[in-house]
């Protein structure tokens, strides 16, 4: 699972707010335009957000892996069918451009994560939306960003030492059920920790936050996810013809 890792790269220097937009922005071309123009401004992106990044495509796929295999069948079922003929491939295509329109995205957000701190992504949530509503949703992304690489460790761990005690001879069921309780046990044990631990430390629902500023680079890039979000509306302008596929 990918985490927050301190580096030098470009995207580690850039505002988590252009980011953001970038994400917002790129998810809006693609979801609204899955055509091949399309799918090849959302490919553009991901490649340059890597590199910004300097994160490999392959430990994506690899940290991801579930999600991608998630949407790899997606294609299969799509063409499926009960009767003759058994597979269906205007179906399958259709469910390919579907499944091809969230693979830039799911790069690009793992970027995001790769190369920020949660304590910024806290600061620009609670920027983006303001109030006790901001702070409530940047308490639980924060929450989340530490708790869920946790989670799946624990996981891992006890996958492990159920194979460790001779679990692979064990049936499916009677193996992923043993996984499935002691994972459940561990999480909540967590939860139980994190809440001592959050009134140890006088959780504050208004902590003080990183200083957020954005710089010369910072505001090109916002200016991508905005440009990437006003595609679909400007080429739906009256009397104007903007050729999308």
């Amino acid at each position: 699972m990918l985490t927050y890792e301190p580096g030098d790269s470009l995207a580690h220097g850039l505002d988590p707010r252009a980011k953001l937009a970038v994400q917002f922005g790129l998810a809006v071309a693609v979801f609204a335009y899955p055509t091949a123009r399309g799918f090849a401004v959302g490919g553009a992106v991901a490649l340059a957000a890597l590199a910004a990044g300097r994160l490999s495509p392959l430990s994506v796929v690899r940290s991801y892996w579930a999600v991608f295999l998630f949407l790899a069948v997606g294609p299969l079922l799509g063409g499926a069918a009960l009767g003759d003929p058994w597979f269906r491939v205007g179906p399958a295509v259709e469910s390919l451009r579907s499944v091809a329109r969230v693979v830039p995205v799911v790069f690009v957000g793992a970027v995001y994560v790769r190369t920020t701190p949660v304590r910024e992504t806290r600061a620009a949530i609670q920027w983006v939306v303001p109030g006790k509503t901001g702070r409530l949703f940047g308490v639980g992304v924060g929450l989340v960003f530490r708790l869920f690489p946790v989670v799946l460790a624990d996981l891992r761990a006890t996958r492990r030492a159920v194979h460790a005690r001779a679990g692979g001879r064990r049936p499916l069921r009677d193996r992923v059920g043993r996984i499935l309780t002691r994972g459940l046990q561990r999480s909540f044990l967590r939860a139980d920790r994190l809440t001592l631990a959050l009134r140890a430390r006088c959780f504050a629902w208004n902590p003080t936050l990183p200083a957020l500023a954005f710089q010369r680079r910072d505001y090109a890039v916002a200016a991508l996810g905005v440009a990437l979000a006003a595609w679909p509306l400007v080429a739906r302008l009256p009397g104007r013809f903007i050729p999308v596929g």
